[in-house]
C-alpha cells in the first residue's frame, strides 16, 4: 500500500503514543473527580493545556479541548460573537454546514480561480451587522494559504472577530496565525495525534457561548468528560509538529515537486495543479482524461488518495471548493488530492506516478 492521503489523517506518532499510555491504563482517573486519581488526571490535562498554549503563544485559559476539528469548527461558527457571519466559499464542510445553524445567518465570500480569499473580497462581504469572519489558514483540498494578515486588518477595522480553521496548517507558524485571529481550530489526527482530539482557541475578550451543555468542564463552556490520554497526546504532537515544521516542510516539498514534475511530464496539458500559494504537503490535480471511478482504480492498485475532503469522499457531488474556484462540474469531479507526510518516501512517490500512468489513458 502506498499512502498519499495525509491531509485525511496521519499515523499515530510513537512518541505521542508513549506519552498517552500511562493515562490509558494506570492513571485512568476522571479529571473532575476530587480524589487522588482524579487530581493526577487533572494535573496531566493542565500540563497539556499549558504546553499547547506555549506553542501557540496564548494564555492556557484560552485553550478549550474538543473532540476534533469538526467540533471546534461548529462551536466557532455557531457560537462565536453575535450577528451575521461571513464565510469563505472554500471552507471545510464543518464550517459551511455548521453556519446553517447560526442564529445570525451568514454570507459566503467568493474565491479567486486560485482559491484565494482576498482582503478586498472580505471587505465587500462585511456589513454593519457582521460579527464573525471565517477564513481557513490553509485549504484542505488545494492547500492554498490564505492572506490572514491582510484579512485580519480588515476585520479589525470593522470590529468583526476573525476565526480560522487551522486543521491543515501545521506546516505554517501557528503562533503567528494565532496572533492574527480571535479564534482558531486545531485537529489532532492530522498531526500524528489520535483521532478524536483537537482544540478551539478563543482569545480573551472574544465572546463565545456553549454548544455542548453538560457539566462544568472547560470552564463551563464544553460539557463532557475530558479525553485525558488524547489531550496529552495532542499536546505532544502539536509541540513536535511546530518544532519540526521547517524540516518536515522541506521534506514534503521536495517530494511533492518531484511528484508534480513526473506527473506533468507524463500527462502534459491534460493535467493541471489546482490552487496557488500552497502549503507544501498537498497536490490537487485535475486530470482531463480521468476515467470514471478513478479513485477506486487507484485503490485497487494500492494507492490511497482522495478526491477532495475525506469526509466528502463518498459523495457523488462535485467538490464545492473546485466549483468556488470556477471549475465546471465535470472538472470538479476529476480532481484528485495527493498529500504527503513526514513518513512519505521518494520510492512511494515514484510508484504512485507509475500507478497513475497505468490507470489514466
Amino acid at each position: 500500500m502506498i499512502y498519499l492521503d495525509y491531509a485525511a489523517t496521519a499515523p499515530l506518532d510513537g512518541e505521542v503514543l508513549e506519552a498517552m499510555l500511562p493515562y490509558l491504563k494506570a492513571n485512568f482517573g476522571n479529571p473532575d473527580s476530587v480524589h487522588a486519581a482524579g487530581r493526577a488526571a487533572a494535573h496531566a490535562v493542565g500540563e497539556a493545556r499549558a504546553r499547547v498554549a506555549q506553542v501557540l503563544g496564548v494564555n492556557p485559559l484560552e485553550v478549550y479541548f474538543t473532540s476534533g476539528g469538526t467540533e471546534a469548527d461548529n462551536w466557532a461558527v455557531r457560537c462565536l460573537a453575535a450577528g451575521r457571519a461571513a464565510l469563505s466559499s472554500v471552507e471545510h464542510a464543518a464550517v459551511l454546514e455548521g453556519a446553517k445553524l447560526r442564529e445570525g445567518g451568514f454570507v459566503r465570500i467568493p474565491a479567486t480561480k486560485g482559491g484565494l480569499i482576498t482582503a478586498e473580497a472580505v471587505r465587500v462581504a462585511l456589513t454593519p451587522d457582521t460579527g464573525l469572519v471565517c477564513v481557513m489558514a490553509a485549504n484542505n483540498e488545494t492547500g492554498t494559504v490564505q492572506p490572514l494578515k491582510e484579512i485580519s486588518a480588515v476585520c479589525g477595522e470593522r470590529g468583526a472577530v476573525l476565526f480560522s480553521d487551522c486543521v491543515q496548517a501545521s506546516l505554517l507558524d501557528l503562533k503567528e496565525i494565532a496572533k492574527l485571529c480571535g479564534a482558531i481550530a486545531l485537529s489532532g489526527h492530522k498531526i500524528n495525534a489520535p483521532k478524536g482530539t483537537g482544540a478551539l482557541v478563543v482569545k480573551k475578550g472574544v465572546k463565545i457561548s456553549p454548544m455542548i451543555a453538560g457539566g462544568e468542564q472547560e470552564r463551563g463552556l464544553r460539557g463532557g468528560t475530558l479525553n485525558v490520554a488524547g489531550i496529552v497526546g495532542f499536546a505532544v504532537a502539536l509541540e513536535k509538529a511546530q518544532r519540526d515544521r521547517q524540516k518536515n516542510a522541506a521534506h514534503v516539498k521536495a517530494l511533492r515537486d518531484l511528484f508534480e514534475e513526473k506527473v506533468k511530464s507524463a500527462f502534459g496539458d491534460c493535467v493541471t495543479a489546482d490552487g496557488e500559494d500552497r502549503i507544501p504537503s498537498i497536490s490537487h490535480l485535475t486530470f482531463q482524461n480521468a476515467p470514471d471511478a478513478l479513485l477506486a482504480k487507484l485503490d485497487l492498485h494500492g494507492l490511497c488518495v482522495s478526491g477532495g475532503a475525506a469526509c466528502s469522499s463518498h459523495s457523488a457531488l462535485p467538490s464545492h471548493v473546485m466549483l468556488a474556484m470556477g471549475k465546471s462540474e465535470r472538472e470538479a469531479k476529476r480532481g484528485v488530492r495527493f498529500s504527503f507526510g513526514k513518513e512519505t518516501t521518494e520510492e512511494e512517490v515514484l510508484k504512485a506516478v507509475a500507478i497513475l500512468i497505468e490507470c489514466i489513458p
